[in-house]
């Protein structure tokens, strides 16, 4: 399974530095801000499977990065703990209300704040609200996502799936695999950055499965992008020897070895020129219908 990713945003270098070390040696792969601009640039960029976030900070006070975390589609879904200097009931009360998971008073025992970390995560892939190997939304919040999109005007849906990557699952491992995914969606995510709008939304369907929703000016265009930086990118999670090769060697459906050809992008694309939806099933069905149709 892929590390999960922490955020630690704290303007006191030596807590910081504390938490971080607390949390890497629990396994956690930690990354760490110093005031709210940085933590929203960072959380654009990578986005963490969870934030723990200072209230006080120098530049934006965390109920500010908060909300607007929770008003971005691409970062809604990530669990927020609050950590302040303050318990006052109406400092709490504010932040719960923003949308925070959990809240927690300097100062504080470490192994609480670890169990508060674990109980967040838990909870988020209990609910289906993230997918535990690439980070990304789920279950539940893509259903979200599909029903506020569907009597709306201006919006474009795109399955993907990452062709050929059962056969490299088989070669290079599980760990590899998620990995893989992993990148997937990091790839998404840079080309959004790149090209797409700050409401875009990026999920993870199931396995080698992703969705995007975007607008319908834009949408052709993020594919195109992103299929081609896919293309040359992948190539960095084969070894040296393959790469040269130019394929791999996996078993087929009848545990035949063969050649196959490196991992790839399938994409179905679905907008409002494609009719009228009555259900979000219908939109699913047709992006699936027409991705298998370009593979």
């Amino acid at each position: 399974m892929a590390t999960t990713r922490l955020l630690i945003v704290e303007d006191n270098l030596d807590i910081s530095n504390l938490h971080k070390m607390i949390f890497t040696d629990q396994g956690y792969e930690v990354d760490t801000a110093f005031n709210g601009a940085q933590a929203l640039e960072k959380t654009r960029h990578s986005i963490p499977d969870l934030i723990v976030l200072d209230v006080m900070l120098p530049d934006i006070d965390g109920y500010e990065i908060c909300r607007r975390l929770r008003e971005t589609s691409r970062t809604s879904h990530i669990p927020i703990i609050f950590v302040t200097q303050k318990d006052e009931r109406g400092d709490r009360l504010q932040g719960l209300e923003l949308g925070a998971d959990d809240y927690i008073a300097k100062p504080f025992d470490n192994e609480e704040l670890k169990l508060r970390v674990q109980g967040a995560l838990r909870r988020a892939e209990r609910e289906s609200l993230t997918d535990p190997r690439s980070g990304l939304p789920s279950g539940q919040l893509i259903e979200e996502q599909l029903r506020r999109i569907i009597h709306a005007d201006n919006w474009a849906y795109i399955e993907i799936k990452v062709e050929n990557f059962i056969p490299f699952r088989e070669v290079y491992g599980f760990v590899a695999a998620d990995d893989a995914l992993r990148f997937t969606a990091l790839q998404i995510n840079e080309t959004l950055d790149e090209i797409g709008g700050e409401d875009d939304f990026v999920g993870n369907a199931g396995g080698e499965s992703f969705v995007v929703i975007t607008s319908q000016d834009r949408a052709r265009k993020v594919i195109e992008r992103l299929k081609t930086k896919f293309e040359i990118e992948i190539l960095t999670q084969y070894s040296f020897i393959d790469r040269g090769n130019g394929f791999i060697l996996a078993p087929d459906s009848t545990g035949t070895v063969q050649k196959q050809a490196f991992m790839r992008l399938s994409v179905g694309l679905v907008t409002p020129e494609d009719g009228e939806f009555a259900d979000i099933r219908e939109i699913t069905e047709v992006a699936s219908a027409k991705r298998r149709e370009n593979r």
